[in-house]
Formats: C-alpha cells, sequence, structure tokens
C-alpha cells in the first residue's frame, strides 16, 4: 500500500469529499460543499500535480501521510506554521488556481517573478525557480487529472496513490 491513498468523491448533489488513508489505515476527511464542492476537486488535484511532479515529500500530501489532518491547514492551527516546503507547494498550486480561474497562460519566468514577490512580501525564505518544461510537466499531470475526474460518475470517486519514494 502506498503512503497515503487519496479518494475524492463526486456527490450526487454537486458536493465533493477528499479522504486520505495512510498506509496504518488511520484516514483524515473533509466535506466541500457549494461552490466549494466545485473548487477544492480541481485545487486538490492541482496539488497531487505540483507536489508529484516536483517530489515535494512534505507538502500538503506528504503533511498528510506523516499524520496531519485536513483540519490542520486551517488558521490558526495546532500544528503551527506549515513547513516551507509545504507553503512553497500551496504557492504554486495557488498560482496555477488563479491562472485557471482567468484563463491566463503564465511562463515560468512570470509564475517565479510572482512567487518573488510573494515571498519578498511574507517573509519567507526558500525560493524555487520553475523551468518551463517543469510547469509543462505540471500542467500535462494537471490536465490529465483533471480528464479523469470530469470521467468520474456521480456517487463514485476518483482514487489516487501518493508515495513519496515515487517521483513523476
Amino acid at each position: 500500500m502506498p503512503e497515503l491513498v487519496i479518494r475524492i468523491k463526486k456527490k450526487t448533489d454537486g458536493s465533493a469529499a477528499l479522504s486520505c488513508e495512510r498506509a496504518d489505515k488511520s484516514v483524515t476527511w473533509q466535506r466541500q460543499e457549494g461552490a466549494q464542492g466545485r473548487f477544492f476537486p480541481l485545487h486538490d488535484l492541482t496539488h497531487y500535480a505540483v507536489e508529484t511532479v516536483l517530489g515535494h515529500r512534505r507538502g500538503f500530501f506528504g503533511l498528510v501521510a506523516d499524520g496531519w489532518n485536513v483540519t490542520d491547514f486551517g488558521a490558526p492551527s495546532a500544528r503551527g506554521r506549515i513547513p516551507a516546503e509545504a507553503m512553497l507547494s500551496e504557492l504554486i498550486v495557488g498560482f496555477l488556481d488563479a491562472e485557471r480561474a482567468t484563463a491566463d497562460r503564465w511562463s515560468a519566468a512570470e509564475v517565479n517573478e510572482k512567487m518573488r514577490i510573494f515571498a519578498d512580501e511574507n517573509g519567507l525564505e526558500q525560493r524555487v525557480s520553475l523551468t518551463d518544461e517543469e510547469l509543462a510537466a505540471i500542467r500535462a499531470r494537471r490536465a490529465e487529472l483533471f480528464a479523469r475526474w470530469r470521467e468520474v460518475p456521480a456517487g463514485a470517486a476518483l482514487e489516487l496513490p501518493f508515495d513519496r519514494s515515487v517521483t513523476a
């Protein structure tokens, strides 16, 4: 069994539910209703694409595999501030979500500049520079995942393995 099995269920009422089962069989989950039920499955799939393509071991799904619960990511959290790599994953996912919402397609240089500005404004020390190839690979993985999600019938779930020893 992988470190984490991610299930995103498409409910018949338009809502969704994310559940993550760890190798030890413990589970964390969250129901996503209304507009969140349409937004978060794509957001979560974008996390999967970013974290698997870039090999982020301590992004959202890596932390969940380590025992964090989905609710631990809300503010304020009993776990404290999320690690720098998880912040970096979230930042990239956020830019890709914004890109998807506006139908703009940014170059790696534009994404890198946006990340630099955000890091400077928020006192983040960890820096990253995405290459055009990495950004293309993330977009390709995300497009494949979005297509799989569209094919999931209401009442069924998309299931994805997450294992930090496996890279893109």
